[in-house]
């Protein structure tokens, strides 16, 4: 795959820009190399787009321009100890503001031998609801300033602030434990 051979993939496309819409064809043409790709894989190819018997170009043009314009999930560590967990982050103000407290050290103790808890440097937006059932990984926010990581499912009548989740929860519960502990979350 050449850059020319891109680039005449982007000009071929130009016709679809009112199918696909002003804003993601621009979208379209400023697409990372992986989105190209992406998109090139779903055409098969810069040189598919002279065959339209291979396939509708319109229809691929369109999955092209969706696939590009979906963003990255927003992604966290938790590191407990030796341990390391992917957390990923929902896309919510209070999400958005708590990443921008990392890194973060916390001292976190026990509560109910389910989760842990931490005060935060500084309150957050909030956008709580009654939680119902909780799961091992839940990151959540306590009124605007507490931070929870429940390892146990239950449910509950509280309402919190969802943060993210942990991405695999399995061996949170052991790593945390039933004691208070030191829990560092950063970028990466």
């Amino acid at each position: 795959m050449t850059l020319i051979g891109c680039s005449a993939l982007l000009r071929d496309l130009r016709p679809f820009a009112s199918v696909i819409g002003q804003r993601r064809f621009s979208a379209l043409r400023g697409l990372r190399w992986r989105g190209l790709l992406y998109a090139m894989l779903l055409l098969g190819g810069c040189e598919a787009h002279s065959h339209p018997a291979s396939g509708s170009l319109e229809t691929a043009a369109l999955n092209a321009a969706s696939a590009a314009l979906i963003p990255e999930k927003p992604r966290m560590f938790m590191n407990v100890g030796e341990h390391r967990f992917a957390i990923t982050l929902t896309d919510s103000a209070s999400a958005r503001a708590f990443a921008a407290l990392l890194p973060l050290t916390l001292e976190m103790s026990d509560l109910n031998r389910n989760e842990k808890f931490a005060s935060l440097p500084q309150a957050l937006p909030t956008d709580a609801s009654i939680a119902g059932t909780l799961h091992n990984g839940d990151l959540m926010l306590y009124g605007a300033d507490t931070l929870v990581v429940f390892y146990l499912r239950f449910n509950s009548s509280y309402a919190y602030t969802r943060l993210g989740r942990v991405d695999d929860p399995a061996g949170l519960s052991q790593a945390l434990g039933s004691r208070d502990v030191r829990v560092v979350f950063s970028n990466h």
